[in-house]
């Protein structure tokens, strides 16, 4: 899948751009699936429009949440018995699309799980959002590092992010943008922002690199590089999905999360091909979790040094 080339890019830059690796058959899947969620909950909800993107910003002005119940994750707060999440058969036949895991093979090895830190993004335009969004899969996102967000038992994990495009991503509808690897990467500190974002003096705006791409194709981050998100300044929503994969048998940071076997070229057998199986696996999650204490994602303070 990737070349020699593209793969010296990836560890030296800290990530990579790669255009056509899910085909559009599969994405028309997705957006059929997820226009027929978002219809019966804009039925409930007595919201009219022509169509998924008209709704979604109607449902959104009216004051609906639709993010929880377009998720492909359990939130990162309180979890309840009923709390919404999407698990269908065309985000999964996306999430494990042959072409993306021939992807993280050749970064990652050919023992690959999917891991559960995973979200849908659909960013409507900036306009329409409301004052104090914070939530980054709906608003821009802050400079982070993917390692950051994810629990200190994955801080040796070997990981990629998968961002992948369902729109076109551009610099006008908020595209990433990243900072380069320049040395040896390492964990910055993180500071509670409008998210867990980078403390701000470890950031040098100047030097970050927008990252256009369009539908299909995907930016891939290695769990160390400082990336964010530009505002989505256009007409139309900007959609995309965050998938990771780590090696199989390496904590995940969501431990409490569901993960499965992707790609085994060793055992072939133990890799998830039913997405039944996989929406099991986050009912039986969300029914447990809803029975326990609160699990804290978060592990960054705002009285340290360097967030004052």
């Amino acid at each position: 899948m990737l070349s020699a080339a593209q793969i010296s890019a990836f560890h030296r830059d800290g990530y990579l751009v790669v255009p056509d690796v899910v085909p559009q058959d599969t994405l028309d899947r997705v957006r059929t699936e997820y226009a027929g969620l978002l219809d019966g909950l804009c039925e409930g909800w007595g919201i009219k429009g022509a169509g998924f993107e008209e709704k979604l910003i109607a449902a959104y002005r009216a004051g609906f949440d639709w993010f929880q119940p377009l998720d492909i994750s359990l939130p990162g707060d309180r979890i309840a018995a009923d709390t919404p999440m999407h698990f269908g058969p065309a985000v999964f036949e996306m999430a494990t699309h042959t072409r993306l895991l021939d992807l993280a093979e050749d970064l990652l090895g050919g023992e690959i799980t999917a891991n559960p830190i995973q979200h849908v993004r659909i960013k409507p335009p900036t306009p329409d959002l409301r004052a104090g969004e914070v939530r980054a899969h709906i608003t821009a996102t802050d400079w982070h590092q993917d390692r950051a967000v994810a629990l200190e038992e994955a801080d040796e994990t070997d990981m990629i992010t998968v961002w992948l495009a369902v729109t076109d991503a551009t610099v006008e509808n908020g595209c990433l943008k990243v900072q380069p690897f320049s040395g040896t990467p390492e964990m910055l500190p993180h500071c509670p922002k409008t998210q867990t974002a980078i403390a701000d003096a470890f950031i040098d705006e100047d030097g970050a690199v927008p990252l256009p791409v369009p539908s299909g194709g995907a930016v891939i981050f290695h769990p160390l590089v400082p990336h964010a998100s530009l505002p989505n300044r256009s007409d139309g929503i900007r959609w995309s999905f965050d998938l990771r994969f780590n090696k199989t048998g390496q904590p995940t940071g969501r431990s409490h999360f569901p993960d499965f076997v992707a790609r085994s070229r060793a055992r072939p057998e133990t890799e998830l091909h039913d997405w039944r199986a996989w929406r099991a696996m986050w009912e039986e999650a969300r029914a447990r979790l809803a029975e326990t204490s609160h699990i804290d994602i978060h592990r960054w303070q705002s009285d340290a040094p360097y967030c004052a």
